[in-house]
């Protein structure tokens, strides 16, 4: 343990007051025995001074009050949610235990905690230089809404902390994660409040210049805009209390980021920037009467001002996913200024500014499945992802806030981001539906699966069993939930074909009275200029890849090999002699081929059939050309050879110490799980005197099969090999082919 914590007076005066404050504001929900058992515990960590100070200097357990308010006061969570915010700085110094939080406060703040402690494990990792930790980050989010919404209320904190600090780095660090995913989750889980805060701080750090640059401007035209403002009000107000409505209105200055924004993308100067401001007016009435309320209010503005149709958002009839509901008009006011003004009641307001938690505070309204829909679709991106970096990609694609609404033929309505295209709805009906689709029918015309979709748009999917997915569909479609799929169909379709191509090589091969070895095709494979097996049977399928032209070079390479002589000074294995000096150590009529170094004379080469090594039990066969042939004596063809052809058969074995290298080809069987492959590979790469030549591997219904081609000095050593890769979990089988 470090320095102990030492509350300043500052720092003792401003905890108490924010626990009392978040006492009074959980005490509904609080329990007083829980909360003297909380109470209790923070002040044992005080007085033990078991937590330490950040890299800020901040105090954990003032920063933990401070985000336990805005948790509860900004989204509206309640007891686990404090409890978990209040415990997590015992939990990340191992002062309390996951096991412990369960047995005292129950396992909802245990799982809450879990999911915290795992994100505070990946940030020691470096998740935002370390895309594979990234990736994981957003799977602890994606894991509890909870989670969610306690990460960005800290990170909401801790930027509002680390004005005054030294630590440049760390504060660049964290106002660069408030930008690029904080404030995009704050605004897809309709935090607006919190996600404005998240983007002007990360502004204020980040860009300086440029944040105080316009916060001056907007100082300096303040009172003309607020002048503004009750001039167009005020007509307005007097219309809608005729009309007996019950409302409440206020002005919104645009963000400082957005202001920014808007002056990059327009290439403009502040003064450019017309829209400044938007007036929000929040009615007072019932549930049932919302929706007349909002388009009454609607009628009686766009009579007095002229409104701009292409500027209308209508989320009353079809609210966002994450549950906002508004109608925004932009009308032409005085001094010929666009205006926007939203139109939304109490109830949708509190949902604006709370975002999907506050839906746990209305149950009869619908709004949480299309939330739990995101998540889901967020958690099966994440797993189909092939690397962090992508799954990156696909997450900020998924944030866009834009989107698109529309219907099926039976008038289900379907929501899609702006950009999605008929593909995407395909693969969102099913799998089979979009590996189909040839195109739909918009509104009775028909149209490519390119087409992009547009709200109100009536779709019908048209289908065709002889359409297949490929490779470019990738580019096509928009949506991660259509990217996953489509990369699935195309594994699975490559695998069948690679399967068929194999079969139809083999009939080649037999026709042409071929022997066909494994290591030698993939040798070809690499001279026709293929790194990927998949791609090169991919060629074949599509006839973009002769099979001819694979003979020849098939043929060629096995003829650079056929012939291999004891003078030859490029060789690859210990050298294949009849040694006539040895010949007393058997009987008086037998000859023995001595394979050894030091002697000279034969032709001979190693069969590729069951490529003979070191220490292998062997014997030679004298092929019609005069050469040597080396087998091993378990060699799957020797039984063949010895019944038909056994006068053409010479007993050999070894002599010397070996000490060259030779090719052999392991089969691996076992469970298609993550890894497996970079687990075998590794132990192969452990083991200097073992070179892995190629490795092809072939996956199916959760096995893979691999054949590994292996340089190796003698059957000893591979022994050992075989059993170390035996000892993989998940291996079933290793054999030598």
């Amino acid at each position: 343990m470090t320095d102990r914590l030492h509350f300043t007076s500052e720092e003792r005066e401003a905890a108490l007051k924010l626990y009392n404050e978040v006492k009074e504001l959980t005490s509904s929900s609080l329990s007083a025995e829980e909360e003297a058992l909380l109470r209790s515990h923070i002040m044992t960590v005080i007085e033990q001074g078991q937590v330490q100070r950040d890299v800020f200097g901040l105090n954990p357990i003032l920063l933990a009050l401070q985000t336990t308010k805005i948790v509860v006061e900004e989204i509206g969570l309640r007891r686990d949610a404090v409890l978990a915010v209040m415990l997590r700085p015992s939990m990340e110094q191992s002062v309390i235990s996951l096991d412990e939080v369960q047995e005292k406060y129950g396992e909802s703040v245990a799982r809450i905690l879990h999911g915290l402690e795992r994100i505070q494990e990946l940030y020691k990792k470096n998740p935002v230089i370390e895309s594979e930790n990234f990736r994981n980050l957003l799977l602890s989010f994606a894991e509890d809404m909870r989670v969610i919404l306690i990460m960005i209320a800290d990170r909401v904190n801790l930027m509002r902390q680390i004005r005054d600090t030294d630590n440049d780095e760390a504060k660049m660090q964290v106002s660069q994660e408030a930008a690029y995913l904080y404030a995009p989750l704050a605004h897809k889980l309709g935090l607006y409040k919190l996600k404005s805060e998240l983007e002007d701080l990360s502004l204020k750090y980040m860009e300086h210049d440029a944040y105080y640059h316009i916060k001056e401007k907007l100082n300096a035209t303040k009172e003309a805009r607020e002048a503004y403002i009750a001039d167009f009000i005020t007509p307005i107000e007097q219309k809608l209390k005729a009309a007996g409505l019950k409302f409440h209105m206020k002005g919104r200055t645009k963000s400082i980021h957005s202001i920014w924004q808007k002056m990059k993308k327009q290439h403009c100067a502040f003064e450019g920037v017309y829209d400044l401001f938007a007036i929000r007016i929040i009615i007072d009435c019932p549930l049932e009467k919302e929706k007349q309320s909002c388009w009454q209010t609607f009628a009686i503005i766009t009579d007095m001002y002229t409104s701009n149709p292409k500027r209308m958002r209508d989320w009353l009839s079809v609210p966002k996913s994450n549950g906002y509901e508004s109608l925004h008009i932009t009308v032409l006011g005085p001094q010929q200024k666009w205006v926007e003004v939203q139109i939304r009641t109490e109830r949708m307001d509190e949902i604006a500014e709370r975002g999907v938690a506050a839906h746990w505070r209305y149950k009869g309204v619908k709004a949480e499945g299309g939330m739990d829909e995101w998540l889901t679709g967020i958690r099966q991106m994440l797993e189909n992802a092939n690397e962090g970096m992508e799954a990156m990609d696909q997450f900020k694609m998924e944030l866009q806030d834009e989107e698109v609404y529309v219907f099926t033929p039976r008038g289900d309505l379907l929501k899609f981001p702006t950009g999605a295209t008929v593909l995407d709805m395909a693969y969102y009906i099913h799998s089979k539906v979009g590996s189909a689709c040839t195109g739909a029918r918009i509104n009775n015309k028909v149209v490519t699966f390119r087409q992009e979709l547009h709200s109100g748009d009536q779709v019908e999917i048209l289908t065709s069993s002889q359409q297949k997915p490929k490779q470019e569909w990738l580019n096509i479609v928009k949506t991660s939930r259509a990217k996953a799929k489509i990369k699935l169909a195309l594994k699975e379709t490559q695998q069948k074909e690679a399967l068929m191509v194999k079969e139809m090589l083999e009939r080649k091969f037999k026709n042409r009275k071929i022997e066909q070895d494994e290591s030698l095709m993939m040798r070809t494979m690499k001279k026709l200029g293929y790194k990927e097996a998949s791609d090169f049977y991919r060629d074949i399928a599509s006839e973009t890849l002769d099979v001819g032209v694979i003979i020849d070079k098939y043929l060629e390479l096995q003829q650079g090999e056929k012939v291999v002589t004891g003078d030859n000074q490029a060789r690859s294995a210990d050298e294949f002699v009849f040694d006539e000096r040895v010949a007393p150590t058997t009987t008086q009529n037998e000859d023995v081929l001595v394979i050894d170094q030091n002697l000279k004379g034969v032709d001979y080469h190693l069969a590729h059939c069951c490529n003979p090594i070191y220490g292998d039990d062997v014997f030679g066969f004298v092929t019609a050309g005069g050469g040597i042939k080396i087998h091993r004596c378990d060699c799957p063809n020797a039984p063949e050879m010895k019944r038909r052809f056994g006068y053409r058969i010479v007993k050999a074995k070894w002599s010397g110490k070996g000490g060259s290298q030779y090719s052999i080809t392991l089969r691996v069987i076992g469970n298609d799980d993550l890894g497996i492959v970079n687990n075998l590979t590794s132990i192969i790469s452990k083991d200097e005197k073992l070179v892995l030549r190629s490795i092809n591997i072939d996956s199916n219904d959760g096995l893979f099969r691999g054949n590994l081609v292996i340089m190796i000095n003698d059957n000893t050593r591979l022994e050992t090999l075989i059993k170390k890769l035996r000892t993989v979990k998940g291996v079933k089988q290793v054999e030598r082919i």
